[in-house]
């Protein structure tokens, strides 16, 4: 079957592709096992040779890069060189430390040696989303290929440049062949293909970042199948603002989450949960800042916003917005669909948004804060709480010892940042609870999702 992919910036047909036949795929499986095989037994600083010579690639070719997703989903240019500076970072983290990460454990018993070992599963499934082209691949691709994993990467069908180039680069820095393997597919073709994938007996996990829709999907055919996943899903994180916070710095801080890649992002902030007592206050300064995104061109070094990534998610970003306007929230900023080309959406700002409004239950994948007051501590958590997603929260605060605690005891989320706005670290582990997934990526708990921790004890 033949696809297309769309400049979202014109809305210009970029070229058409031929998706990977499940001949083609299977071969590819094929060839990554036997690559496996090698690749498992090679020494570690044979692999973090590779991997960091991916990660100098990344840093010489990261122009070209950026601008291969500034034309594929709209990120402006400037932000795509950050994630690629950010995805070689994440490779030298694991070329520098993954076999400290991976050393056996050694545990006291009543027997001459017992110890922890970590051995790598084998070939892993990776289903990534368009919003992070290089770092989702890269945060994911870089443990467990030091790990000593193999990977069939289906990127998402609006970004083929992108992974070609992920996996040319992998070529480039020495990587043995077919270890990542590459594979095409159109949005239509993904269930069918992906439930062939992984009920293949050479495919040992499979990791995917996406919808709640999605991951429900890949859960069901991996337990049908007796295979690890790892599920890194959507997000409606809460922003907690208390009456005592810096607001300058929080408005700051929350403007920069939700505005980043055009407000393309799982973890960025969604719901700002504000003490009634400053909300006017926040409100305004919050307009102030979020006027500044000027949705242009993602291709200027100049643009801070570029367009959404496809037409039909500028229409689903206009919906939901329209819905909570008639839910009863009042519209301040933005919320009209521009005219001309390209599925660019303003910089909009909610405010009375109530817990029943489309955008306080739903996530909404573009510019839209939604703004909702509260008169007490207890309820600023219980409106944070009262979502089914669990990825990121944040709180801000001048009382450091508070904050902490609440993001310690109180919020229900993969990740708690207090008087800072929500991001990943290759230091630090990543991930959801409830519809926003379960496993993590990033850090030593990344590296160990797709190992047998296997135990050896010897009389």
């Amino acid at each position: 079957m033949e696809y297309k992919t769309i400049n979202p910036a014109t809305g210009e047909i970029i070229a058409h592709y031929h998706e990977s036949d499940i001949a083609h795929i299977n071969k590819a499986i094929e060839q990554a096992n036997n690559a496996f095989n090698d690749w498992k037994n090679t020494p570690f600083a044979e692999r973090a040779k590779i991997i960091s010579s991916v990660a100098q690639i990344l840093e010489n070719e990261k122009q070209e890069a950026a601008e291969l997703m500034a034309l594929e989903m709209g990120k402006p240019v400037t932000q795509g060189i950050t994630e690629v500076e950010k995805s070689a970072w994440v490779c030298r983290h694991y070329a520098e430390n993954a076999e400290a990460m991976l050393e056996a454990k050694y545990i006291q018993t009543d027997n001459a040696k017992s110890y922890i070992n970590y051995n790598p599963l084998g070939v892993i499934y990776a289903v990534m989303p368009w919003n992070f082209p290089f770092w989702q691949v890269l945060r994911f691709a870089a443990p467990n290929l030091m790990a000593g994993n193999a990977i069939l990467l289906k990127h998402a069908p609006n970004v083929p440049l992108c992974s070609q180039k992920i996996a040319d680069i992998f070529i480039r820095a020495g990587l043995p062949e077919g270890l990542f393997a590459n594979i095409l597919l159109s949005q239509r073709s993904v269930p069918e293909m992906s439930r062939a994938i992984i009920t293949n007996p050479k495919i040992a996990g499979v990791t995917l970042t996406g919808s709640s829709a999605a991951g429900a999907s890949v859960a069901e055919i991996a337990g049908k199948n007796i295979k690890k996943s790892v599920l890194e899903l959507g997000g409606s994180d809460p922003y907690i603002i208390l009456a005592d916070a810096d607001l300058e710095k929080a408005v700051e801080s929350c403007v920069v989450s939700r505005m980043n890649n055009t407000g393309q992002t799982c973890i960025a902030a969604k719901r700002f949960i504000v003490a009634r007592e400053i909300a006017d206050d926040f409100i305004s300064l919050f307009i102030g800042r979020a006027k500044k995104y000027i949705p242009a061109e993602p291709i200027n070094p100049s643009t801070n916003m570029g367009p959404l990534a496809r037409k039909d998610l500028q229409m689903m970003v206009h919906t939901q917005t329209q819905l909570s306007i008639k839910n009863g929230a009042k519209l301040l900023l933005g919320g009209t669909l521009p005219h001309g080309n390209g599925f660019y959406y303003p910089p909009t700002v909610l405010t009375n948004v109530t817990i029943d409004s489309p955008s306080f239950h739903e996530e909404i994948f573009g510019p839209v804060a939604s703004i909702t007051s509260f008169d007490s501590e207890k309820e600023a958590v219980q409106l944070a709480n009262a979502t089914g997603f669990g990825l990121g929260a944040a709180i801000f605060t001048a009382d450091i010892e508070k904050g902490e605690y609440i993001a310690k005891n109180e919020l229900d989320a993969g990740s708690c940042f207090v008087n800072q706005f929500v991001k990943s670290d290759p230091r630090l582990p990543f991930g959801g609870i409830k519809n926003s997934g379960y496993g993590r990526e990033l850090a030593k708990e990344g590296i160990s999702e797709f190992m047998n921790i296997k135990t050896i004890v010897v009389a």
